[in-house]
C-alpha cells in the first residue's frame, strides 16, 4: 500500500488591517498555508487600499518571521545597557513585575509611568486593557503628544476637531495643495487619488522645505523655510481678500471672526511673507490666484509642518483657508489633516477611567521624557519616576534630545519593562523584556485618520513562541496585582465589540459585521460642512476662537517662527547656521521596519542631504562621512550633496535605531525638548546645527 502524503491544511485568506501609524490604514488579505502566513497583500475591494500596499507592509511576513523575533520573556542579568539577559518563564517575569509595581504603588503609584504611542493603532492592543490596568493602579498618566498633538489642537481651534474631507473626493478636485507631505512615502493611497485628479486636468502644488519624490511629480513646488507655513497661509489670505476671491455668502453664514482675521491678513502682503518664507513673492501671488479661482480646491496637510514651535497655529491658519473661498460647499473641496474624530469610539468603555475612583494622577508629557526621567522628587513635579512600562513605542530612538533620554533610561534604579517584538534600543535598557504578538497573531479593531472606514483585524496565525498580545499581558498582570474587577477578565472579542459607539456616523457598523466584511464606511456626508455644522461651540468655522482666548492665547491664528532660527535666535544661528529637518526614511515607519533585512538593504545607511553651496563652503564632498552637531549632541552619517534641500538647510532621514547608527547615536541627538505653541507637541523640525 502506497504511503499517504502528510495531511496539510488548505490555504486560507484572513482579513486584517495594517496596524501602523499611517493615514492609509490599509485593508489586508493574509494568505495562510498550513498555519504559516505566506503573503500579505492589499484588499482590492477596499476603496482606499485598492489592492496596493506600501513596500514596508508588503514585507510584513518577513518582519513576523524575522530570525531575531523575541519569543520568550527575558530578564536582565548584567548592568543596564550591557545587553546581558537570560530567558525566564512568564510565571517568573509576571510575578517579579507585579511584586515590584506593588511595592512602588504602595508608596506612591504616581512613581509608575506607562509609556506608549502608536506601535499599533489598534483599539484593543493599544490603550484598552493597558489603560484599565494603569487607571486601577493610579499610575501617572501620559500625554501622548509625540506625533500629532499640535496639528490636532490647531484643527480643533478652527474646525472643532480632527475632521475634514473624504480622501476619495480628492480625485475630483481641480487644485490640490499638498502641504508638508511627501505623500508617495507617507500617504501612498492619497497620492493615487491626487494622480487621478492630475490626469483629469487638476493642478498639483507641493509646499515643503525639501524637494522629495512627491514634489517632483507636482506641477509646482514652493520650497519654503521650515516653520514659516503660517506666514505663507496669511499671504494667501491677503491675496484672496485683496482680489475679492472670497465666498462672502459662506463667510457670512458659516464662519466666526472674519473681520478680525481680515485685519490681520492684510498685514501680510506677499512681499512680507516672501522674506520670511524664503520664496519669491510672485510664486505666492500665483498660488493665491490658483487657490482663489480653481474650484473645487483641496488641501492635504500632513504632520511634518506642525513639528515646530508655531505648528499648531500653522495648522490653524491653513485650516482657515477653505471657508474663505467656500471650498466646503463641494465634496472635493476643503482640507484634510485627520479624519479621526468622524469616528465615534466608546473610549470610556475601552479604557475605564472610572477605575481611577476620583483620583487625578499627574500627567507626564512623553515628549519631555528625557528630562522627566532625571527629575528628583519635588513638590512641583511629584515623586521621582521609579518604574516605566513601555509598549507600542521605542523612546530611546524616537524621543527628542536623545542624550537626555539615554541618561534617563540608563538609571540603574529605574525599573523598566518593555513589551516588544525585537531587542530595540529601549529593550536594551530594560529589566524585563516581554515578547508581544504582531498584527498577524492577534485580534483588533481599527479606525483611520486618513479615510472613513472602520476595519477589523482577525488573527491569521497562532502566536509564535511564547509571544502574547498586549491585552493578555496586562490582563495577566492585573490578576497578579489582585485586580478583581470584571473588566480585567474581558476577552479581546468583548473589548473590540465595545469599541464602536452607538452613533449616527457609525450607523449599523458592529464588530461582528466588521470581522466578516473586513471594513465598513462611516455614514458621514460627502460634503459635511457644505452648510456649516462644524463641531465647534458656535457650529461655525472659527477664525476667531473664544476657547483660545479663554486659555490666554491669541484668539486668531498667529505667526510664530521657530525657537531656533536666524530671526528668533541670531546668536545661536551664528554658531549653528543650518536648519535641520528629519523626515522619515522611505523604507521605515518611525523606528519600525528598521531591522527588516530587505528594507534595511533598500535604505542602505543613514544619510543627510546638504546643499551644494553649504557643502562647498565647508569643504565637504558627496559621499563623505560628516558630523552634524549643536550644544545637545553630535550625529555622524553619510552626506549626499544635493539641490533637493535648500541652502542653509540639512535633511537627515530618520528614524534609524541608535545601535544601527555610527557611534550608537541617531538624529535625535540633535533635537530639543521644547514644546509647540498648541498641543504641547515636540519640535523635531525646529533645530539648528553645524556640519563639519
Amino acid at each position: 500500500m502506497a504511503d499517504l502524503a502528510p495531511t496539510q491544511r488548505p490555504a486560507i485568506t484572513v482579513r486584517g488591517a495594517c496596524p501602523h501609524d499611517c493615514p492609509d490604514t490599509c485593508a489586508l488579505l493574509v494568505t495562510v498555508e498550513d498555519g504559516v502566513a505566506t503573503a500579505v497583500r492589499g484588499d482590492p475591494d477596499h476603496p482606499t487600499t485598492h489592492g496596493a500596499l506600501c513596500t514596508k507592509v508588503s514585507r510584513y511576513t518577513e518582519r513576523t518571521y524575522h530570525s531575531q523575533r523575541l519569543l520568550h520573556p527575558l530578564k536582565r542579568v548584567g548592568a543596564k545597557g550591557s545587553g546581558q539577559f537570560t530567558q525566564v518563564s512568564w510565571d517568573e517575569a509576571l510575578h517579579d513585575i507585579a511584586a515590584k509595581l506593588g511595592t512602588i504603588g504602595a508608596r506612591n503609584p504616581e512613581a509608575i509611568l506607562p509609556y506608549s504611542y502608536a506601535g499599533t493603532m489598534g483599539l484593543v492592543q493599544g490603550e484598552a486593557m493597558a489603560a484599565r490596568f494603569f487607571h486601577k493602579l493610579g499610575a501617572s498618566r501620559l500625554n501622548r503628544t509625540i506625533c500629532s498633538a499640535a496639528g490636532g489642537a490647531g484643527l480643533d481651534a478652527v474646525l472643532g476637531g480632527k475632521v475634514g474631507m473624504d480622501v476619495e473626493q480628492f480625485a475630483h478636485s481641480r487644485l490640490i495643495l499638498i502641504w508638508g507631505s511627501n505623500s508617495i512615502t507617507s500617504n501612498l493611497h492619497f497620492w493615487t487619488y491626487a494622480q487621478r485628479a492630475k490626469r483629469a486636468g487638476a493642478k498639483l502644488v507641493c509646499i515643503d522645505p525639501w524637494r522629495h519624490e512627491t514634489a517632483d511629480k507636482c506641477h509646482e513646488h514652493i520650497q519654503l523655510r521650515p516653520g514659516t507655513d503660517a506666514a505663507l497661509a496669511y499671504a494667501l489670505m491677503h491675496e484672496l481678500i485683496a482680489h475679492g476671491w472670497l465666498d462672502q455668502d459662506y463667510i457670512n453664514r458659516y464662519t466666526l471672526g472674519f473681520e478680525a482675521l481680515r485685519e490681520r491678513a492684510l498685514q501680510w502682503p506677499p512681499e512680507r511673507a516672501a522674506a520670511v518664507c524664503g520664496v519669491p513673492a510672485e510664486q505666492i501671488r500665483e498660488l493665491a490666484s490658483d487657490y482663489g479661482t480653481l474650484r473645487p480646491a483641496a488641501i492635504r496637510v500632513n504632520y511634518g509642518l506642525q513639528r515646530v514651535r508655531g505648528g499648531g497655529n500653522a495648522v490653524r491658519s491653513i485650516a482657515s483657508l477653505p471657508a474663505l473661498i467656500g471650498a466646503w460647499r463641494d465634496p472635493a473641496g476643503g482640507v484634510l489633516l485627520s479624519s479621526s474624530n468622524h469616528f465615534a469610539v466608546n473610549t470610556e468603555a475601552l479604557e475605564r477611567p472610572d477605575l481611577l475612583a476620583g483620583r487625578a494622577p499627574r500627567v507626564i508629557n512623553m515628549s519631555t521624557i528625557g528630562d522627566d526621567l532625571q527629575r528628583p522628587t519635588s513638590q512641583e513635579f511629584g515623586p521621582r519616576i521609579e518604574a516605566i512600562i513601555v509598549y507600542n513605542s521605542n523612546p530611546m530612538a524616537v524621543a527628542p534630545d536623545g542624550e537626555a533620554v539615554r541618561k534617563g533610561f540608563a538609571r540603574e534604579d529605574l525599573f523598566t519593562v518593555v513589551l516588544e517584538h525585537f531587542q530595540t534600543d529601549t529593550a536594551d535598557l530594560a529589566d524585563y523584556v516581554l515578547p508581544a504578538t504582531t498584527q498577524l497573531e492577534h485580534l483588533d479593531v481599527h479606525k483611520a485618520y486618513g479615510h472613513r472606514y472602520w476595519l477589523a483585524n482577525n488573527p491569521a496565525i497562532d502566536p509564535l513562541g511564547e509571544a502574547k498580545p498586549n491585552s493578555q499581558i496586562f490582563r495577566e498582570l492585573a490578576t497578579r496585582m489582585g485586580f478583581t474587577e470584571a473588566c480585567f477578565a474581558e476577552t479581546d472579542e468583548q473589548i473590540a465589540a465595545q469599541a464602536i459607539a452607538a452613533d449616527p456616523c457609525n450607523g449599523a457598523i458592529t464588530f461582528k459585521a466588521l470581522r466578516e466584511q473586513g471594513w465598513m464606511k462611516l455614514t458621514v456626508p460627502e460634503a459635511p460642512f457644505a452648510q456649516g455644522g462644524f463641531p465647534t461651540p458656535s457650529g461655525k468655522c472659527e477664525f476667531w476662537s473664544g476657547r483660545e482666548a479663554a486659555a490666554g492665547r491669541d484668539p486668531l491664528p498667529e505667526v510664530l517662527l521657530p525657537y531656533e532660527s536666524e530671526a528668533t535666535a541670531p546668536q545661536l544661528a551664528a554658531r549653528y547656521p543650518l536648519a535641520l529637518i528629519s523626515p522619515p526614511a522611505r523604507n521605515f515607519l518611525n523606528s519600525t521596519f528598521v531591522n527588516v533585512p530587505s528594507l534595511q538593504a533598500s535604505e542602505g545607511e543613514p544619510v543627510m542631504l546638504l546643499h551644494p553651496q553649504d557643502a562647498a563652503s565647508r569643504g565637504i564632498a558627496d559621499g563623505q562621512m560628516a558630523r552634524a552637531f549643536n550644544d545637545r549632541g553630535s550625529y555622524a552619517c553619510r552626506v549626499r550633496v544635493s539641490p533637493r534641500t535648500r541652502p542653509g538647510q540639512v535633511v537627515a532621514f530618520g528614524i534609524w535605531w541608535r545601535k544601527l547608527s555610527v557611534g550608537a547615536v541617531n538624529v535625535n541627538a540633535l533635537t530639543h525638548q521644547r514644546l509647540t505653541d498648541l498641543g504641547a507637541g515636540p519640535c523635531f523640525y525646529d533645530c539648528l546645527v553645524e556640519v563639519s
